[in-house]
C-alpha cells in the first residue's frame, strides 16, 4: 500500500501546527486536508475522501471531543480511524478514547511515532475498506444469484406446465423461442384422437388396487412414448383413457396423418401389452376414435393449477367414436379418411348414431395402413 493513496484530514485551530503536519506528511506522499477547526472539518469531511483525521482536542467552537463523537454517529464514518493529538495528561487521553478515537499522539509531535500511528491506522482502513468492498460485491453476487435462481425456477415451473401437455420436442420450441402467446385463447382446425382401454371398468372391479394401477402405468407408459413420438399434444389423462390432439399449439403439416398413424402404432402397441396381461388373468381390450374439426383452444384453470384444453364439437365427435368403436377399432369420421387415405385401408361401418349429435356421423374403420406407409 502506497501512501500517495492515502488521504489525511488535519484539523487545528493552529495554522503553524498544520503547517508542521504539512511539513512531516506531504514529503511521504500523504494526501492532506487541512480545516482550522470543527466546524470546517465536519462541513468537509463528506467530500474529503479522507482515509483518516489528524484531529486536536482543543479548538475554539466545537472542540475535538465533539467532532469525534459526530464523526462516530455517521454511519459512513463508524470506521473511519481518528488519531487525537493530545497536550499533555492520561485524562485527555482516557476521554479521546471515549470519544471513540482510535488512537493519539502528545504534543510536541515526535515524527517517528507520528508516521508510525498514521501507517498503522491508514493501513487497517484500507482493510476495512476492501472488507467493505468485498462484502457489497458479495451482496451484489448474492442479489444476481437470487435473480438467477428464481429465473431458474420460473422457467422450470414453466417448462414443467408445458411438458403436461406438449411433446418434448414442442417444449424445445417454445422455450427456444421465448413464446407461450399460444396459451391465449384462439381457433384453430386440429385432428383429436381418442381412446380408452375396453373392459377395464369390470377389470377394476374385480382386481387388487396395486394391479389396477401396474396396469395403467404400463398402458400409460406406452402411449406417452407414441405421443411424444408423433408430436402429439396431449389434453388430458382420464384414468384408461386419453385425449390427444394435432396441428396445436404448433402447427404441423398433415395432422390427420400424423393422428392416424400415431393411432395403429398406439392399437399394435396394446395389443402386445394385452398379450402380457392375458397371460396375468386380465381380459382387456382399446379403441380410438378421431375427428377433424375446428375448436377454441387455450389455457383453462386458475393460479397455480391450470390445463390446455381444446374445447368444440370436433372433441365431442371423437369420444363419442371411440365409445362406438369395438375392441380394436380405430373408427374415424369422412373428413379424416379423406385427408388420409392413400394411406390407410378402411371398412365403413355406416351411419352411427351418437348421442349429443342430431344427425348420423358416417365412420369408418382403420383396418391398417396401406404398403405405401411401410405399416
Amino acid at each position: 500500500m502506497s501512501s500517495d493513496d492515502i488521504t489525511i484530514l488535519a484539523v487545528d485551530d493552529l495554522p503553524q501546527n498544520l503547517r508542521l503536519l504539512d511539513a512531516i506528511l506531504s514529503p511521504r506522499g500523504y494526501r492532506l486536508i487541512m480545516a482550522s477547526s470543527g466546524e470546517e472539518a465536519l462541513a468537509v469531511l463528506p467530500g474529503s475522501g479522507a482515509d483518516l483525521v489528524l484531529l486536536d482536542i482543543l479548538m475554539p467552537g466545537i472542540d475535538g471531543y465533539e467532532v469525534c463523537r459526530r464523526i462516530r454517529s455517521t454511519p459512513s464514518f463508524e470506521f473511519l480511524p481518528v488519531v487525537m493529538i493530545t497536550a499533555s495528561g492520561d485524562q485527555e487521553k482516557v476521554r479521546a478514547i471515549e470519544a471513540g478515537a482510535d488512537d493519539f499522539v502528545s504534543k510536541p509531535l515526535n515524527q517517528g511515532e507520528l508516521l508510525a500511528r498514521v501507517a498503522s491506522l491508514a493501513r487497517i482502513k484500507r482493510y476495512q475498506d476492501t472488507i467493505q468492498r468485498q462484502s457489497a460485491e458479495l451482496a451484489a453476487w448474492n442479489l444476481e444469484l437470487e435473480d438467477r435462481v428464481r429465473a431458474q425456477i420460473d422457467e422450470l415451473q414453466r417448462v414443467n406446465r408445458l411438458r403436461r401437455f406438449l411433446s418434448p420436442q414442442l417444449v424445445d420450441v417454445v422455450m427456444d423461442s421465448g413464446d407461450d402467446g399460444f396459451l391465449v385463447s384462439h381457433r384453430r382446425e386440429i385432428v383429436v384422437v381418442f381412446c380408452d382401454l375396453r373392459g377395464f371398468t369390470p377389470f377394476a372391479e374385480s382386481s387388487e388396487p396395486e394391479e389396477v394401477m401396474g396396469v395403467l402405468s404400463e398402458f400409460h407408459t406406452a402411449m406417452g412414448e407414441l405421443i411424444d413420438r408423433f408430436d402429439g399434444t396431449l389434453e388430458r389423462f382420464t384414468g384408461d383413457g386419453l385425449m390427444v390432439f394435432f396441428n396445436d399449439p404448433i402447427p404441423c403439416e398433415n395432422p390427420a396423418e400424423r393422428a392416424v398413424t400415431m393411432a395403429v402404432a398406439m392399437r399394435d402397441r396394446v395389443a402386445e401389452l394385452a398379450a402380457a396381461w392375458a397371460r396375468r388373468g386380465h381380459d382387456l381390450g382399446f379403441g380410438i376414435g378421431i375427428a377433424q374439426g375446428f375448436a377454441t383452444l387455450g389455457r383453462i384453470g386458475f393460479e397455480g393449477r391450470s390445463d390446455y384444453a381444446a374445447i368444440g364439437n370436433v372433441t365431442n365427435l371423437a369420444a363419442r367414436l371411440c365409445v362406438a368403436a369395438g375392441p380394436w377399432q380405430i373408427l374415424v369420421t369422412q373428413r379424416v379418411l379423406s385427408a388420409t387415405e392413400e394411406l390407410i385401408v378402411t371398412e365403413s361401418v355406416g351411419d352411427l348414431d351418437l348421442r349429443g349429435f342430431s344427425r348420423p356421423i358416417r365412420a369408418f374403420d382403420v383396418a391398417g395402413m396401406t404398403s405405401r406407409t411401410g405399416g
